[in-house]
């Protein structure tokens, strides 16, 4: 039995990495602040084992207690694979720097950053000891890479993330247990997080006609066919600390 820990799985990639998992012979396990009624559903069609889990990421005080709840419904004897996927993200505040409200900056550094930070150090203590493979997917972002006008935050977090995916990559290659941890970054796909991007006033983003213009020549990825790819990705021979990108794969 393979069990799936998917954050942010209401909508979007995450929403679509679910549908993408059901299989017999998983167990999903989704996190995020409101439930998929259509999960249900679905789930029993491919006879899949799925389970909601309420929690606001942002809230970095709920992630503890809602990981032990997540860890109380795996059988570690029964499993042979177990698997993070830290997918919850914001893109907010899009803002230039000095202009930005900071509640919203700790919001966002908490969701992007923090949150897949606790959530993976949680991970991999109890992990240990643990015979199955054990593997955690960072979402991240090409943003990560390249400064952009209004998204100081974002780009930060995301680049912070891909340091902490290569840094569990050395630390694990050090120890026994060897938790997997990669970074996979899903390139621009059509989402929520597009639509806010779009929306957004052009003082606070310089380049939200190059976004609009994405979306008006159809130049945005299906979450479905992103979260293909990332399936399929995991199930090949995968490199400690590593950050994928999706253009390696098209």
């Amino acid at each position: 039995m393979n069990y799936y820990i998917v954050t942010g799985a209401s909508r979007g990639l995450g929403e679509a990495i679910v549908k993408e998992l059901l299989n017999p012979n998983n167990v999903i396990i989704y996190l995020s602040r409101t439930s998929n009624p259509a999960f249900d559903e679905l789930a029993a069609s491919k006879k899949t084992a799925i389970f909601f889990e309420e929690c606001d990421l942002s809230d970095i005080d709920q992630i503890r207690a809602v990981m032990k709840k997540v860890f109380s419904k795996i059988d570690a004897k029964l499993a042979n694979k177990i698997t993070l996927i830290n997918n919850a993200g914001m893109v907010d505040p899009i803002k230039y720097v000095g202009e930005a409200d900071e509640k919203n900056i700790v919001s966002a550094v908490k969701l992007n950053l923090l949150a897949p930070m606790i959530m993976s150090d949680y991970f991999i203590k109890e992990s240990k000891g643990y015979t199955g493979q054990a593997v955690i997917v960072n979402i991240t972002s090409g943003a990560a890479n390249r400064p952009t006008a209004g998204w100081s935050t974002y780009c930060s977090v995301k680049a912070g993330l891909n340091m902490f995916t290569n840094t569990i990559g050395v630390e694990q290659g050090e120890r026994e247990n060897n938790v997997i941890a990669i970074a996979f970054s899903p390139g621009i796909m059509d989402t929520q997080m597009q639509s806010t991007i779009r929306t957004a006033d052009r003082k606070d983003f310089s380049s939200s006609n190059q976004f609009k213009e994405y979306h008006e020549k159809g130049l945005l990825r299906a979450p479905g066919f992103v979260a293909h790819l990332l399936i399929k990705l995991l199930s090949s021979s995968l490199e400690n600390g590593r950050v994928y990108d999706i253009k390696e794969f098209i």
